[in-house]
């Protein structure tokens, strides 16, 4: 895989020297609105990228200074069930890679499995579980950007969540996790819920995983978080994209101001 043309796009865009790469989920991209200084090109500019489809998902790749660190910002993702391989809905990490950035914050809304969770919570990935039976490191491996075999051991750095654990405590004490990752776009049936309970997931979505195992391969530190938006499917009486993001909106002043800190303390 050549990502040549789409870094030298970039490149000769102004993206020179990104640390932190952002991946803003279904409600939460106004927080690439703070970036200073900001370039923005729309995905369908962008040589080789795809384009998101999604509601809640701006489709706008956002780069300039946050919090006084330089960043790059994905308004909205891909996901595996707009119909796009997996190699595709992490190009992007690898493209951040290849730009230099060193830490990736993913960002998603999800549903809480975890009883003691209510609408609105924020919560640190602690760990995933992927229960899809795809993964994107299949097929030829890219050597240059990391080994065959990837130790998924610590996906989500210990130092990062002690940090943002810290910083919630000022804004809103931010619970703990493991994110299950499931391909949708079907919500989870309550036996499935069930399921994910049982094997120890806190909170259930539709992406974030792939980004994070391509992150993994690359060497990135990852920090990830979720805006727990709706209960999940048998503790609720129904569910829909609409109240994902209204939730989700509600609870970005708390989630705005706790990443602005991260991002402009964490070393």
């Amino acid at each position: 895989m050549s990502f040549t043309q789409t870094v030298e796009y970039l490149k000769q865009k102004g993206i020179t020297q990104p640390e932190f790469g952002l991946i803003l989920g279904s409600g939460l991209g106004d927080l690439a609105d703070e970036i200073e200084q900001p370039i923005c090109l729309d995905y369908s500019e962008i040589p080789n990228f795809p384009v998101s489809t999604v509601e809640g998902h701006a489709g706008e790749l956002v780069y300039g200074q946050l919090a006084g660190r330089w960043v790059i910002a994905l308004k909205g993702r891909f996901h595996y069930y707009e119909g796009y391989d997996l190699e595709t809905v992490t190009y992007p990490v690898r493209i951040f890679h290849e730009l230099g950035v060193s830490k990736l914050v993913v960002t998603n809304a999800a549903g809480g499995v975890n009883t003691d969770f209510v609408p609105g919570d924020l919560m640190i990935i602690t760990d995933h579980i992927n229960l899809t039976g795809a993964n994107p490191l299949i097929g030829k491996n890219i050597q240059e950007h990391g080994p065959r075999f990837v130790d998924m051991s610590h996906a989500y750095s210990a130092k990062a969540i002690e940090f943002l654990a810290q910083i919630g405590e000022k804004y809103q004490p931010m619970k703990r996790g493991v994110y299950t990752w499931l391909t949708g776009p079907t919500y989870e049936t309550p036996a499935e819920i069930r399921m994910v309970r049982t094997v120890g997931g806190d909170a259930v979505g539709m992406s974030t995983v792939p980004e994070v195992i391509v992150a993994q391969h690359c060497g990135m530190e990852v920090i990830g978080i979720s805006c727990i938006t709706n209960l999940a499917a048998g503790m609720q009486a129904t569910l829909n994209h609409e109240e994902v993001i209204e939730v989700s909106q509600k609870a970005k002043p708390n989630f705005k101001k706790t990443l602005l800190e991260f991002i402009g303390e964490y070393a």
